[in-house]
């Protein structure tokens, strides 16, 4: 019989260990998506797609970044069904996989010069794959981290896997950052595959880091109990309508604010206002090192306060920071693009990043939970943050390089996201008793 004592330090190391293993396992995988989209914005058009005008050029190679978008409904989807069926930890370390090894494929694809538009095709399956992981991850990361923390502690605990994307995006940024350093000519060649093959690394280590978490507790308590369902997809669909429509709105905003400042505004810097890609790059990095602080701390906030305030504040924000942003970055001064990106990554972006894992996966029973939290969530993802690159190129071409049209598509955004989070429950509607968490934790003794 294990004592008490025994079972609080157990517990305690649990819920650490599956804290910062999610922060380190979405850094890896974030890297590995990140880069896809730097390289869309700087190389890819040159790469794979030289046959056609920059423009167009630059479109198409946002459209296959795009791809990767439209595939993580169904790895939600999908990685939602068997981590609500067989567990949680089995399916994280799958997707590390799933991203992982198209990443390194990536850099090893030839050029269009040499295999022609099989080049865009293979970078397209790889998308694909990389899409469908994503999916699955973002979900099984979160509730690693929520399921396993401490009472009063999950806006914090859910921080962590968010946060990993700070990291994720300054190892991604920093590592084509150095390659853009290289002459044109081998940048164009060889250098912007380094990143890409370096994941190889970033591979191993995640691998190692995922197998040392245990299972969910809340997963384990549905299995003692045999509450699992047939097909949570149906069951979200059939018993959650609401609460998965209110997830697709509010994440709408939150992503499509995000890949408009990262991935987007490094196109518009470069291309229409002239910036060396250097300066935008620092810039990122400089943003996600912010967020690596305040993302913790706005989960922190939500603790304290309220996870649906937090989150608010933030759409708040893109309707006060949008209209700036621009005109910081139309400065073209370093310092104030600089402050631009740390504004919108490190305060705008954080503040509903940072509470959304507790506020989100309160909305759903632990059964259907991975379920629940993924699909809706990746339908979001799929809509804003795929199309940003795209809507916003298109945009500024309607406004004649004037960005006030994307600035009015944010704000409409945001506007939805506020409404969406006032109408979401709180967190105690699906909490299991603290009691029964513990024992499912320590080998599924009756409370």
């Amino acid at each position: 019989m294990t004592t008490p004592a025994p079972q609080a330090a157990r517990s305690r190391r649990q819920y650490v260990t599956a804290g910062l293993a999610s922060m380190m396992g979405t850094t890896i995988e974030w890297y590995d998506f990140f880069l896809y989209g730097t390289a869309a914005a700087l190389v890819f058009n040159k790469i794979f797609f030289p046959a056609i005008d920059p423009l167009t050029g630059t479109l198409a190679a946002f459209a296959t970044y795009a791809v990767g978008f439209f595939a993580r409904p169904l790895g939600g989807i999908v990685f939602g069904h068997f981590g609500d069926k067989i567990g949680r930890k089995s399916m994280l370390i799958v997707t590390l996989l799933l991203m992982g090894v198209p990443t390194i494929i990536i850099g090893l694809i030839p050029s269009y010069e040499s295999i022609g538009y099989w080049a865009a095709i293979l970078l397209t399956l790889m998308r694909i794959l990389q899409g469908l992981a994503v999916g699955g991850e973002w979900g099984g990361a979160i509730l690693m981290a929520v399921e396993h923390a401490p009472e009063g502690k999950k806006g914090f605990f859910g921080s962590l896997p968010q946060a990993g994307v700070a990291p994720g995006l300054i190892l991604s940024s920093l590592a084509m950052g150095a390659v853009a350093t290289l002459p044109e000519e081998d940048m164009l060649s060889w250098g912007w595959r380094l990143p890409f093959l370096a994941s190889i690394l970033l591979l191993a280590v995640g691998w190692f880091i995922r197998i040392k978490v245990a299972e969910s507790p809340d997963f384990e308590h549905v299995k003692s109990k045999g509450h699992e369902v047939k097909a949570p997809a149906l069951v979200v669909l059939r018993q959650y309508p609401k609460e998965a429509l209110l997830l697709v709105g509010s994440k709408l905003a939150e992503t499509t604010w995000f890949y408009t400042v990262v991935t987007y505004s490094l196109s518009y810097a470069t291309t229409q206002l002239g910036i060396a890609r250097t300066v935008m790059l620092d810039a990122t990095v400089w943003g996600a090192l912010a967020g690596l602080f305040t993302i913790p701390l706005f989960g922190m906030l939500g603790d304290r306060f309220s996870f649906k305030w937090v989150f608010i504040a933030g759409g708040v924000g893109i309707l006060v920071f949008a209209p700036k942003y621009f005109t910081m970055l139309q400065t073209l001064d370093p310092m104030t693009i600089k402050w631009a990106v740390v504004i919108a990554i490190g305060v705008v972006y954080a503040a509903m990043w940072g509470p959304e894992g507790g506020l989100f996966s309160a909305q759903f029973p632990p059964e259907v939970r991975y379920t629940g939290l993924s699909m809706p969530v990746q339908i979001g993802a799929a809509i804003g943050a795929g199309l940003a690159p795209i809507v916003a190129t298109s945009l500024l071409a309607y406004g004649d390089g004037d960005p006030k049209y994307i600035v009015w598509y944010l704000s409409a955004l945001g506007i939805i996201a506020i409404i969406s989070a006032l109408l979401m429950h709180g967190p105690s509607r699906f909490a299991l008793p603290t009691a029964s968490r513990e024992a499912s934790t320590h080998g599924g003794a009756r409370p």
